[in-house]
């Protein structure tokens, strides 16, 4: 059976270590860091988002502000609200929750971010630095960066010539993965819909992150004997089991016959989740420490 690699113990220690950072900073005469929440409308999932993300950064020491604006907000105010937010050397990181309201150009809002306040990593500039290996100055998407976490603590930091397929091509998770597992000196190979033969391709991995939003598409004979398995889905799928109207979550790995195979495995829930909010506080961290002029902490 494989590895069950714990997400919930992987972030606990990088909230902890921003803790301990935090502190380290204010001692350094640092400012704390803070970080600016904006969300328009009221999307149920992206309120639960919200307030988990105020939470955390609560619990690490930060300096929190909420901004939650009606579905109505209009695109030149919220821009305005952006520029504000740059502007205030009290913020060190701007999260614009996504999805915004369909009035509203979602690209040209996360454009106006400041570079560095970017601490989703999707501003075009932190794009393009982790596309050409700028891996020290860049800010990298939170998913993804949790990944590269959670595979290097199952296979060590040397992943040199290991074979890596990501199932997926999104610009949040898809690409920016690929670049990670390729700034690490994989052999790295991306997937979507349109690949021919998608299990032969998965079967070459000895590193299979899936990341395509479809439930449990990937199967047990997908998967490399003794490849590290990083399933990024989350899925809600009906659970008649439990009752009338229940339902549950799953990934987009088949869990319990993937496990049978894998080496190192995520569950779902528990593996992937915990991460991105943990490294969404470690950007933040990090760009405080540079906005004081101090040396980039690693994690």
């Amino acid at each position: 059976m494989a590895e069950v690699i714990d997400g919930k113990s992987v972030a606990a220690d990088v909230v902890a270590r921003v803790r301990t950072l935090v502190a380290d900073l204010t001692a350094k005469g640092g400012s704390k860091p803070g970080l600016a929440v904006v969300i328009v409308g009221e999307d149920p999932a992206s309120q639960v988002y919200v307030a988990s993300k105020s939470r955390t950064a609560k619990e690490c020491g930060f300096h929190s502000v909420q901004h939650t604006l009606p579905a109505e907000t209009r695109e030149a105010d919220l821009l305005k609200l952006i520029a504000d937010l740059n502007a205030d050397p009290a913020i060190h990181g701007i999260l614009v929750q996504l999805p915004l309201p369909k009035h509203v150009d979602a690209g040209k809002v996360i454009q106006a971010i400041a570079p560095e306040k970017d601490v989703d990593g999707f501003h075009f500039v932190n794009v393009g630095k982790l596309g050409t290996g700028e891996l020290e100055t860049a800010f990298v998407p939170c998913t993804p960066a949790g990944s590269m976490l959670l595979i290097e603590r199952a296979r060590g930091k040397d992943l040199s010539g290991l074979s890596a397929v990501v199932l997926g091509r999104s610009n949040i998770v898809g690409k920016p993965m690929a670049n990670l597992l390729l700034a690490a000196n994989c052999t790295v190979t991306i997937a979507h819909s349109r690949t021919k033969d998608l299990p032969a391709l998965a079967r070459t991995a000895d590193i299979l992150v899936a990341a395509v939003g479809r439930p449990e598409m990937v199967r047990g004979d997908w998967i490399k004997p003794g490849a590290t398995v990083i399933d990024v889905g989350i899925n809600r799928i009906p659970a008649p089991e439990k009752g009338e109207g229940k339902s549950r979550l799953v990934g987009d790995v088949a869990y319990a016959e993937a496990e049978k195979i894998a080496g190192a495995i995520t569950p779902v829930p528990g593996g992937v989740g915990p991460m991105t909010i943990a490294m969404l506080m470690a950007n933040t961290v990090v760009s405080a420490f540079l906005a004081a002029g101090l040396q980039r902490p690693g994690f």
